[in-house]
């Protein structure tokens, strides 16, 4: 195995730590053979010099997977650290991962007073089938975003159209996010692509905010009455309502600034609760022994 497939290969299990399955084991079982089998395989010469709990290691590989293999991971956790804590900040923002739009699957989406989507292109990933998801997207959102790396700018700058586009890039000694294109806000909403992305609670509950009434069907009619009815609202008001009801959804979107910085995407997804994370800041400040 040549030097260069050995070294993707570290990155690729480095990358493949950040998993919520593995995490979730670790908090029940105190599983720690994910985490231990990349310390023998990879970096037992460094145990008690680079590192020596497993929250140092975490931050070790961490600083690596920056530098050299931003996966998506990576990026996710970014726009978490750079634009939900430094910019829109959380006090009136939700943050939720992987949200059904269409037959697409957007990376990740931000509400606060406005909808934001966020689509990932990281320098590993392909630009295919990039056109129909931003269509997807604007469909039911305000507005819709290209994240990439500077050395893809000019590539997605080309391919965004009405959507936005943000660059992660290095400043000085560390790497941040920054906006080099505002998205064109839609001020329409495909009520049919809308009624497929929610949960049946949820689209009842605009019809009945909005009627002040639910249909007097059966619940083979509801779905198809309710999109009816939801036609009749005002592209303005829909999305005030659909904004509320995503608000609505469970997420500790307002506990992520206290959680470590590498483990903010992780914790998201996982919907780790503050005491949860209790315990897995103890147990990852323990000390390494293999």
């Amino acid at each position: 195995m040549s030097m260069k497939t050995t070294q993707k290969v570290r990155l690729r299990n480095y990358a493949g730590i950040f998993s919520g399955n593995s995490f979730a084991q670790l908090l029940k079982y105190d599983d720690w053979n994910f985490i231990n089998k990349r310390i023998i395989d990879f970096d037992i010469d460094k145990l008690g010099k680079r590192f020596g709990t497993y929250s140092d290691y975490i931050s070790y590989i961490y600083s690596i997977l920056i530098k050299e293999y931003r996966c998506e991971y990576i990026y996710k956790n970014e726009i978490i650290n750079e634009l939900l804590l430094k910019k829109y900040g959380t006090n009136n923002t939700v943050v939720i991962n992987e949200f059904k739009v269409g037959n697409s699957v957007a990376d990740m989406v931000m509400i606060n007073g406005v909808s934001k989507v966020f689509e990932i292109k990281t320098e590993l990933d392909s630009e295919k089938r990039l056109n129909g998801q931003l269509a997807n997207y604007r469909r039911i959102f305000q507005e819709s975003y290209i994240v990439t790396h500077e050395s893809l700018a000019d590539k997605y700058y080309r391919l965004c159209d009405n959507s936005g586009l943000i660059i992660y890039h290095k400043q000085g000694r560390k790497y941040g996010m920054t906006e080099i294109k505002k998205a064109i806000t839609q001020p329409e909403m495909d009520v049919e692509v809308l009624m497929r992305s929610l949960r049946t609670e949820e689209y009842k509950n605009i019809v009945f905010k909005y009627f002040g009434v639910l249909p007097q069907v059966n619940s083979f009619a509801m779905f198809d009455t309710c999109e009816a009815w939801m036609k009749q609202i005002p592209p303005v008001k829909l999305h005030q309502l659909f904004i509320a009801e995503i608000k609505n959804r469970e997420s500790n979107t307002l506990q992520l600034k206290n959680f470590s910085k590498e483990l903010r995407q992780l914790c998201l997804s996982m919907k780790i609760k503050p005491k949860d994370y209790t315990v897995l800041t103890k147990k990852l400040s323990q000390t390494i022994t293999i």
